[in-house]
């Protein structure tokens, strides 16, 4: 069987693996979106202990591996009752540590603003979260798209790692062809394709994402 006829025949499986990932690294950044923006409102701020809140978790989650967190998860949770799928266990894992990264562009987004400009919405009677919404994140979130494109990017290589779990991810389904067929070069090296190809497709639409927003500015 040479490389093309393998190809063929497993692609189905490969197909069925990317579409799983695909799932679980959306999920897990949308849940890393909303952890991420709540833990960079927290770390600015003006209340100490929200902000130390918000800087405990990005310190502990940017600080641990990834394959550590997934397994404090799926292996940890069910020593104290709390068993979780390995789908949901996957999301929660990716979401959890995405939420640590985004925080740190959000809060860097936020504060790449001329501070200037919520003092004269404070002055103007607006109050904090209205001057948010209405003043700093319309221009704060241009230059949050490279950089929340770039964590994408890498969710999605590092969705991988939930392989431990058992689940039939790409890269799961890759292990379990490599052991029927004993043919691991090809299996892996069409694993990287189908990352390589997810990944151009994501970097592709932001790019023209970005070229709409600066004709628009």
């Amino acid at each position: 069987m040479n490389y093309i006829q393998f190809v063929q025949k497993f692609f189905p499986f490969f197909l069925q693996g990317m579409a799983v990932t695909v799932e679980v690294t959306v999920c897990g950044l949308l849940l890393g979106l909303v952890l991420g923006v709540i833990a960079a409102l927290m770390n600015i701020s003006r209340l100490p202990v929200l902000s130390w809140i918000g800087w405990i978790y990005t310190w502990v989650i940017r600080g641990t591996p990834l394959l550590v967190q997934i397994l404090i998860i799926y292996d940890g949770l069910p020593q104290v009752g709390i068993q979780l799928s390995p789908f949901v266990s996957g999301i929660l894992a990716l979401g959890i540590n995405s939420g640590a990264y985004i925080a740190e562009i959000v809060r860097a987004g936020i504060q790449s603003i001329d501070p200037g400009q919520m003092e004269a919405a404070e002055s103007l009677g607006m109050r904090y979260g209205l001057a948010m919404r209405r003043i700093i994140f319309p221009q704060a979130y241009r230059r949050l798209l490279p950089p929340l494109v770039n964590e994408f990017v890498a969710l999605l290589k590092d969705s991988s790692l939930v392989s431990v779990m058992s689940l039939t991810e790409l890269l799961r389904q890759g292990q379990m062809i490599a052991s029927a067929t004993f043919k691991p070069m090809q299996t892996y090296i069409t694993a990287a394709l189908f990352y390589l190809f997810m990944t151009s497709v994501i970097v592709f639409i932001s790019r023209y994402i970005e070229r709409r927003l600066e004709v628009r500015s």
